[in-house]
């Protein structure tokens, strides 16, 4: 017998769709940095908190790599010039972050298609503050974050995340749940007491599909984490497992992937 106990549907674009009005620019920023109008230097680190993160724009002083840090500048660079006339929060700017910066985060900490969904870690993007924008500042800076989107505290990253999740990725940076579903759990690190672990993900579609319908989602998410979480069991009589399907707007942005949870304390 085996029983789904739980649909949860991952805000996974919250913090790169969300704007913000607010024209601070994270703690303890650097005069140089504030409103700026030059490409930001990549490989940099800072310390970042969520709150930081949450703005549209940083400039949060750079501490050295080798010091405690949440956070490190992955990718820069120039926008397109498709950007140079639409405004600050045109909705074409967080698509084009979200492709961009997604991609160059799997590269950068060497995870594939699957573990990008299964870690704790994310990345957050930049754009120049509203005061630079009107003045014809364009870039954008991805930075990788100790955490998620569910964190209220980042973890301090090794002095490069470059390839930190290559090979067999520790525990430390996989997302587990514990609690009575993973829905109501509270997310933790699989290296903490857990109850569920997010162990594979399932393809659902190619790039030029259109998206399904919820309903469709749910139902291919539901019979295919089945049969994949069995797997990763290896076949028992009885497991319970979990799912969590995307939506619209992450479909839109280019997931073609659902995420299976399966009931372990391993």
């Amino acid at each position: 017998m085996h029983r789904a106990v739980v649909l949860l549907a991952l805000a996974l674009l919250a913090p790169v769709l969300a704007s913000c009005a607010s024209e601070r620019q994270g703690r303890n920023t650097d005069d140089a940095l504030v409103d700026a109008l030059e490409v930001p230097d990549s490989g940099v680190c800072r310390v970042l908190t969520p709150e930081d993160v949450a703005l549209t724009s940083n400039a949060t002083r750079t501490v050295p790599c080798s010091k405690e840090h949440t956070a490190e500048t992955f990718a820069t660079g120039e926008l397109p010039a498709e950007f140079d006339k639409v405004a600050y929060d045109d909705s074409a700017l967080a698509r084009f972050a979200y492709r961009t910066c997604s991609k160059a985060f799997a590269d950068f900490v060497g995870a594939d298609e699957s573990l990008v969904l299964r870690t704790t870690l994310s990345w957050a993007w930049f754009r120049p503050s509203e005061k630079a924008w009107k003045k014809g500042a364009r870039w954008y800076r991805c930075d990788v974050l100790g955490g998620s989107s569910a964190s209220t505290t980042y973890r301090p990253l090794p002095e490069t995340a470059k390839g930190m999740l290559s090979g067999r990725a520790p525990d430390v940076w996989l997302s587990c749940a514990r609690g009575p579903s993973v829905a109501e759990g509270e997310k933790v690190p699989c290296s903490q007491k857990h109850d569920w672990r997010a162990v594979t993900t399932v393809k659902l579609g190619q790039p030029e599909d259109a998206y399904p319908g919820d309903r469709v989602m749910e139902s291919r998410t539901r019979s295919f984490c089945s049969s994949s979480v069995e797997a990763w069991l290896n076949y028992p009589a009885e497991f319970e497992y979990g799912f969590t399907f995307f939506h619209k707007p992450e479909w839109d942005a280019g997931i073609r992937r659902s995420v299976c949870w399966a009931r372990t304390s391993e």
